[in-house]
């Protein structure tokens, strides 16, 4: 049978190549403060608006958002909005948790926030409109008075909100929420249909169905299903804790916080079921994972030994490190690593550590519109100060 092996050693020599790219040795990172005059309270966020390559805009948990400009990297500063007396910031996972500009923010001046509320507990996804910035500095300010809620969830717990609010390469916003809470998912959150919770939802808030504040796509998921919520894009998914789109596939990428023994990084994809809490990561919770066929696996989970508490990242699409280009970057909040993995559409090679910096607390990544990466940090413990830090390669000593 020699052609038929001929074939089989040339086929695999082809493949060779890619899988060798795919692991090839990813640099090594620093991180460089930014914005050193500021005093940042918690700093959970970052994002760029679309309209403005300058400017980047910070969250802090207890409801802040102040903005900075890249072009004065050194300054400190200046506020875009403050709804703080509205927000639940009442414990660790509690508060303003995210930001979104609409894509279209030059035309109709709407962003986006999802925060914690109290009496009763829930989540909250608003719209605001900005206005202009009088004597503040800036063009524009976000008026809270402009609030319209678009969605609320109940929330049984204190901890696993979750939440962060994007908008898709489709236009349409998608958002994560956590379980709900306690441990072990008690309310079985995790695989139930019929709830918001433990789910990554996609909606449209630019054509609101008729006496709603946003409408349910055709084509998602599980719309026509009995007993369903439409708005459901994935589920099982305990506490996800930072998604993004690659900016240059539309891949959806998610880091998904783990109980007791595993951290995840996963790929969303549509009608997805990615186990919680039949299993942790790749590993059985409470059945064997082949006791149900649809769920899929994590891209990487990595054990309590490693980290504690994923933080997840961005795909780096910049210009200023061709080297990082298509490496997905992600970090475990409580250890200070952050690991860079190569991807090729549904193909990732090995994760590697890129930088490692202990009591350096990694809440978020954020990407600039040029995309270039920052995280944001807490400094010496998680009620000490904030920071804000650029992603940079490593200096060759």
């Amino acid at each position: 049978m020699p052609i038929p092996m001929l074939a089989l050693i040339a086929s695999i020599c082809l493949l060779a190549p890619a899988d060798d790219a795919l692991n090839a040795p990813v640099p090594p990172l620093r991180l460089e403060k930014v914005f050193g005059a500021e005093s940042w309270v918690r700093p959970v966020g970052l994002v760029a608006r679309p309209d403005d390559a300058d400017q980047l805009f910070v969250i802090e948990q207890g409801g802040k958002i102040k903005s900075a400009r890249l072009s004065t990297p050194d300054s400190g500063a200046t506020l875009f909005m403050d709804i703080s007396e509205r927000v639940n910031f009442g414990s660790n996972e509690e508060g303003l948790l995210s930001l979104v500009f609409h894509p279209k923010f030059a035309e109709n001046r709407q962003f986006f926030v999802y925060y914690s509320a109290k009496d009763p507990r829930r989540s909250v996804l608003s719209r605001f409109t900005a206005v202009g910035g009088g004597d503040s500095g800036l063009d524009f300010v976000g008026d809270p008075g402009s609030e319209e809620v678009i969605l609320t969830v109940a929330q049984p717990y204190w901890n696993h909100n979750g939440g962060t609010a994007l908008f898709g390469p489709d236009g349409m916003l998608y958002l994560s929420f956590g379980d709900g809470g306690a441990a072990n998912d008690p309310q079985g959150n995790g695989q139930n249909l019929g709830t918001l919770l433990a789910k990554v939802i996609r909606i449209d808030v630019d054509h609101p169905a008729s006496g709603q504040a946003y409408a349910v796509p055709s084509d998602n998921p599980f719309v026509g299903r009995e007993g369903a919520r439409p708005e459901i894009w994935a589920y099982g998914l305990r506490n996800v804790w930072r998604m993004s789109f690659d900016r240059a596939t539309g891949t959806l990428w998610a880091g998904d916080v783990g109980q007791n023994t595993w951290e995840e990084i996963d790929r969303i994809q549509k009608g997805g079921n990615y186990g919680w809490n039949l299993r942790e990561g790749k590993h059985p919770f409470r059945q064997r994972p082949d006791e149900r066929g649809d769920m899929i696996d994590p891209v990487v989970d990595y054990p309590r030994t490693e980290g504690i508490s994923v933080t997840g990242g961005h795909v780096y699409r910049g210009t200023a490190m061709p080297e990082l280009v298509g490496v997905y970057l992600y970090a475990d909040y409580a250890y200070g690593t952050i690991w860079g993995m190569r991807v090729d559409g549904d193909a990732q090679g090995a994760p590697q550590v890129l930088h490692q910096k202990r009591g350096l607390l990694i809440s978020s990544f954020g990407e600039s519109r040029d995309g270039e990466l920052y995280v944001t940090v807490f400094e010496g413990g998680e009620r000490g100060p904030g920071g804000v830090y650029r992603i940079v390669p490593k200096r060759v000593q």
